[in-house]
């Protein structure tokens, strides 16, 4: 197939391109790169087509002839979302509208959800039907977009699947934005030998999904003939962030817990499982490993201690104590 994937110089964008390739299928990326980096996709240049664009100017010339749209396009992050929510809904709503549009002829369009619109649910783990409480703009931009998907799905016949991701971690994870992902973080901090910023006590869980599960997720998705449906993508599991402490090894200093965090986020898997006969399959513990043996990709990210994070997250504290 030909396939286009927005946001494919990204984190989780560059790994399906990886998938994809070795899958045989040619790919064209579409990415700005305001928040993707072409060395994620260095080792691939010779093999893929790059065009360099924001996804808010695509048109149905620029993906003429493709099959499958993987939309991984998008802004992360709660910080900026709650600082400046309308660079959110313009990327992250506008942009899935743009995409949808120059998307009306292709056989699947994939879209990458967020569990983050889940806010904090009442079930562990939580399934599809669980109710939609968005807590801060970006979890509600994605679940928006999700929205536009689905009825651009039933309005005009496209065959979409929305994939709900869970905490996805793995190589390539982000080294940037305001207070980034937990193993951006971390790893920084432990090539630094600086303590790791625990938020709270560390007994909150995740479900920490490795990157090429999501990514095989997407690609199952793309070759089934299940069409208008929404599936999470999780682990299976849910692991706390003082094992994953223990796992990097090294000092820890605790930081204040955040509002709107939920303590647990643990996704059920049951519907990808009988409906896409999808499995996850890399543990937690070897996906950390892996992350170990490439640390050094994370020699440049920002290295956060417990000042820097109060001083980025005022606003974190400010708009949504209330919650």
């Amino acid at each position: 197939m030909k396939c286009a994937v927005t946001g494919g110089a990204g984190f989780i964008g560059s790994h399906l391109t990886d998938l994809l390739i070795s899958k045989g299928h040619e790919v064209l990326v579409i990415d700005n790169l305001k928040c993707g980096n072409l060395r994620n996709l260095e080792h691939q240049k010779k093999k893929i087509e790059f065009l360099e664009l924001d996804i808010n100017n695509l048109t149905k010339e620029h993906i003429s002839g493709v099959d499958w749209v993987f939309h991984l396009a998008g802004l992360a992050d709660i910080v900026p979302s709650i600082e400046n929510p309308i660079a959110y809904h313009h990327a992250n709503v506008s942009g899935t509208l743009a995409v949808l549009e120059a998307s009306r002829d292709v056989k699947k369009f994939i879209y990458s959800a967020s569990s983050s619109c889940y806010g904090i649910p009442d079930i562990y783990p939580t399934p599809e039907s669980a109710e939609i409480r968005p807590m801060y703009p970006y979890a509600l931009t994605k679940y928006l977009g999700e929205q536009y998907v689905m009825h651009w799905g039933k309005t005009y016949g496209i065959p979409v699947v929305s994939l709900r991701f869970f905490n996805v971690f793995g190589p390539r994870s982000r080294t940037s934005g305001t207070y980034g992902a937990v193993f951006g973080v971390f790893l920084a901090q432990k090539i630094h030998g600086r303590p790791f910023t625990v938020v709270g006590d560390g007994t909150q869980t995740r479900d920490f999904t490795f990157v090429s599960d999501v990514a095989s997720a997407c690609l199952r998705a793309s070759e089934s003939n299940v069409s208008n449906e929404i599936f999470n993508v999780g682990s299976g599991a849910s692991v706390s962030v003082n094992r994953l402490v223990e796992l990097l090894g090294g000092d820890k200093v605790f930081i204040p817990k955040r509002p709107g965090e939920p303590d647990i986020t643990f996704a059920d898997i049951s519907k990808i499982k009988s409906s896409l006969g999808w499995n996850p399959v890399v543990s937690f513990e070897d996906g950390v490993r892996e992350l170990l043996n490439s640390i050094d990709y994370w020699k440049d990210a920002p290295l956060w201690d417990p000042k820097s994070i109060a001083d980025a997250t005022k606003s974190w504290h400010k708009y949504l104590k209330s919650s």
